[in-house]
């Protein structure tokens, strides 16, 4: 275990219909450093995760979306799948959540489809990103500079594609979070 990102509170926001590889591994690799992870999420017990279309498992969740609170935490991670982040978009808490993340100038990660919540939360304009191919319209039309890329990052933001982008996502996020504890 390294310690890069000891003490750090990291929240990751998730809801029914994440992709489950897309949670467990950057949450794996942020816990690997240090960090201290909570899952927050408006399902109120168990949130369920997917593998791509077909039900996967259910992670306890550690904070009601509705009692949790952005100063609470040192960075977030937004985990994709189609349904989690298009649920989360429509939730002002949600949105609300992240706006507070970003106002407070703390690093966000974002992959696949997650960059969609960034959006409504007015997040991306102007900034350089990448998501599932997807979004990249939905991305663009609301201000980003969509880059098609393995990790894009921009100043405290990093973004990635899939799945298949993790082993280059999780050590740009940990080198993120580690650089915005200083």
């Amino acid at each position: 275990m390294s310690n890069e990102l000891n003490g750090m509170k990291v929240a990751i926001l998730l809801a029914d219909g994440f992709e489950q590889i897309e949670m467990v591994e950057p949450k794996k690799a942020l816990e690997n450093a240090g960090a201290k992870v909570y899952l927050i999420s408006p399902s109120k017990d168990k949130v369920q995760g997917w593998n791509h279309d077909v039900h996967a498992d259910q992670f306890p969740v550690d904070i009601d979306l509705d009692q949790a609170n952005a100063d609470d935490y040192d960075a977030l991670m937004l985990p994709g799948g189609v349904m989690n982040p298009d649920h989360l978009r429509l939730l002002p808490r949600a949105i609300d959540f992240i706006k507070q993340i970003v106002k407070a100038n703390k690093p966000i990660a974002a992959i696949c489809h997650a960059p969609w919540t960034l959006i409504n939360a007015e997040a991306v304009k102007g900034r350089k990103v990448t998501s599932w191919p997807s979004i990249k319209i939905d991305l663009i039309n609301a201000g980003a500079n969509w880059i098609d890329d393995k990790v894009v990052r921009d100043t405290n933001l990093v973004t990635s594609r899939k799945p298949d982008d993790l082993p280059a996502f999780n050590p740009a996020m940990i080198k993120l979070f580690s650089e915005g504890r200083r």
